[in-house]
């Protein structure tokens, strides 16, 4: 298995993601405090870089599938938890941003998901009113 090479809908998913926390940031910026839109722009980033650890991780344990691979993915699971806590830790106790920010940031993949299965959904059922 080449692990250069990313499906078509991962690629567009992952481009979305940057999107939707590009428009995120933005609105954020425009109508909210520069604290809440730097918390949006960490947990964005904090979410993003947390899904591509993870698909790294998953598309190794598959690329080199063993009697291991539930405890190798595991392991790697809680260390990325563990990664993400810590950074969570500091930049909550350093107060440096709106936790509400925070959370919506942290949402930036979940939102992205949520509209590509809709658009898909919705795109699907175009093509069989049509048929």
């Amino acid at each position: 298995m080449n692990l250069t090479v990313k499906d078509p809908f991962q690629q567009r998913l992952e481009i979305a993601n940057w999107v939707v926390l590009a428009v995120l940031v933005f609105v954020g910026a425009v109508i909210f405090s520069w604290k809440f839109t730097l918390g949006v722009l960490l947990g964005g980033l904090i979410s993003i870089v947390n899904y591509h650890w993870l698909c790294r991780d998953v598309r190794k344990v598959f690329a080199y599938l063993t009697h291991r691979a539930k405890s190798r993915i595991m392991f790697k699971y809680y260390i990325r938890f563990g990664v993400t806590a810590v950074a969570l830790y500091f930049i909550v106790s350093s107060g440096i941003v709106e936790v509400a920010g925070l959370l919506i940031g942290l949402s930036t993949v979940i939102v992205n998901i949520v509209i590509t299965a809709v658009t898909a959904l919705s795109k699907k059922n175009c093509i069989e009113e049509v048929n």
